[in-house]
């Protein structure tokens, strides 16, 4: 496909229903819908979003499971000009709340499982106009075939242009806030366009491409990944959650010719009875990342799968991958390369800075920024954080330091944020900390990543008690799952007489870390 005649997203999928009508664009539980219903679909849901008054800028949200009608609502809300809004099923009232009151959300589309606990929360979201119950019947929600088919499947009156806002994905921030990073359909389709044309085979891909999502819809590695496979008219084969032995049926069943999965859910993989006796012959690729793979697994899963592997490196606001490690660096016997999160995607531009913004040489540490075309429009309503990260020539702060070797590639060594990656999943200790300060026996609180061989992270509590109170780790664990998603409470908590702060108060995370990463030569996992 030409880049410059496809502008948006829901021409895409025109294009596509012109050109594959009968093609499958996903199977999801025995479903298979073709790209012919898939733009019919679409059109349904754009012409009833307009219907309920949700037009171009207009948020939309989806709190559920990996389904195919949360792909639906995706490209239905493109072709309307409005844009999604994924809500992770994982999170807490409190965090869901803040999420749909913060992007502004007319609407809510919420799987059946999930509908109780939003009509909890419902008082208290007030801009929202309406809610749809998807997967299941809901009493006094319209269920979502109802509404959609309720709908004429002509093409849309809207005229959604490139520079657009189609997704706004919420990324928590050192304060303990998540932000709304707002995806552009230039920033995908650009993107995509551009590695096409000059990447290799195992980046770019083809309409003969069947894949997986079974990664959570309301990140990147979900919902991105979702909209790069249709751009190349490919197969999308849907797993509402990650579950290994599904996953080793759909690579028979399917015949999937590529998967990502995080360094987690690959170790659960290989370690599934089934692993032994799945035939992965068609299995082309498996890609990796949102955290660091030891190196061990990493061996493990090559000779399990016997494809060839890709790490990938980015973030939510830059769409995903930026930076990727190709299967040739995969050496087993040059462990050092695979050290690398690997060179820049086509398009892609890397530089080391040091505080002032200034370039760093090769090989001197410092944060990593990029600059290219999947570069996030900036955080919904948040213009200061929009400018601490993005500057006006284009370039990304991305928190991370690392360095670049001589060759071009990119080496993580820790986060300048304060930032854990537990088994792919972002925790930051603010927001955590402020689920624990509140128990009653908790006179201070800090929180950090320790090393673990299962999830790369796990979440500690280090934790300064009131006078005359007891420890009692497991009544503070429970008090924080209350708060937040049980992934980013505290797997262990520590007790200490006072945390180590600077002369301006500031808790000093490293010197807490130092102790547990101790004889490591990275201060990740």
């Amino acid at each position: 496909m030409a880049a410059e005649a496809i502008p948006t997203y829901g021409e895409m999928v025109r294009r596509h229903a012109r050109a594959r009508p009968d093609q499958v664009a996903i199977s999801f539980q025995g479903r298979e819908t073709t790209y012919a219903e898939f733009d019919r679909r679409t059109d349904r849901v754009a012409n009833a979003l307009a219907a309920a008054g949700v037009g171009p800028g207009r948020r939309i949200g989806y709190l559920g499971k990996n389904s195919d009608a949360a792909l639906e609502l995706t490209l239905g809300a493109a072709k309307a000009g409005a844009v999604m809004t994924p809500i992770g099923w994982r999170l807490a009232g409190e965090e869901i709340a803040w999420i749909v009151d913060d992007s502004d959300a007319a609407m809510l589309f919420v799987e059946a499982e999930f509908a109780d606990a939003v009509k909890r929360l419902s008082p208290r979201l007030a801009k929202v106009q309406g809610y749809v119950a998807t997967g299941g019947e809901v009493e006094g929600w319209p269920s979502y075939p109802e509404w959609r088919d309720a709908a004429p499947d002509g093409p849309p009156a809207a005229q959604p242009r490139s520079s657009d806002v189609v997704l706004q994905i919420y990324t928590s921030g050192t304060t303990g806030r998540p932000k709304g990073a707002m995806l552009t359909h230039a920033n995908g389709i650009g993107f995509r366009t551009i590695i096409n044309r000059e990447g290799a085979g195992w980046i770019a891909s083809a309409p003969t491409e069947v894949t997986l999502l079974s990664m959570p819809f309301a990140h990147i590695a979900g919902v991105g990944q979702s909209l790069n496979l249709f751009f190349n008219g490919g197969t999308l084969v849907v797993h509402r959650e990650y579950d290994p032995g599904q996953v080793l049926d759909a690579v028979e069943r399917h015949r999937l010719s590529r998967l990502f999965l995080v360094p987690a859910a690959i170790q659960s993989l290989i370690a599934h009875p089934k692993a032994a006796t799945t035939d992965f012959s068609r299995l082309e690729y498996l890609y990796y990342g949102a955290s660091p793979i030891p190196l061990e697994l990493l061996r493990s899963a090559i000779r399990v799968l016997g494809c060839d592997f890709v790490q990938l490196y980015g973030m939510t606001e830059t769409w995903g991958t930026i930076v990727a490690l190709p299967p040739e660096d995969h050496d087993l016997d040059a462990p050092q390369r695979m050290a690398a999160a690997g060179r820049p995607l086509p398009g892609v531009e890397l530089k080391i800075i040091g505080p002032a913004g200034e370039p760093l040489p090769t090989g001197a540490v410092g944060e990593l920024a990029v600059r290219g075309p999947s570069v996030m429009a900036g955080y919904y309503n948040r213009p200061e954080a929009t400018a601490d990260a993005l500057g006006a020539d284009g370039w990304l702060r991305t928190g991370d330091a690392g360095y670049l070797d001589a060759d071009g590639y990119l080496f993580i060594q820790d986060r300048l944020k304060d930032m854990i990656i537990s088994g792919a999943e972002n925790v930051y200790p603010a927001e955590v900390e402020s689920s624990i300060y509140g128990h009653p026996d908790v006179a201070d609180v800090a929180v950090i990543g320790v090393p673990d061989d299962r999830w790369g992270e796990a979440v500690k509590a280090v934790v300064v008690l009131k006078p005359g109170t007891a420890a009692d780790p497991a009544s503070i664990i429970a008090w924080s799952r209350e708060r937040v998603a049980a992934f980013k409470a505290p797997k262990s908590v520590d007790f200490i007489d006072a945390l180590p702060r600077n002369p301006s108060g500031k808790i000093l995370r490293r010197q807490l870390r130092e102790p547990y990463w101790a004889g490591r030569s990275r201060q990740v996992n």
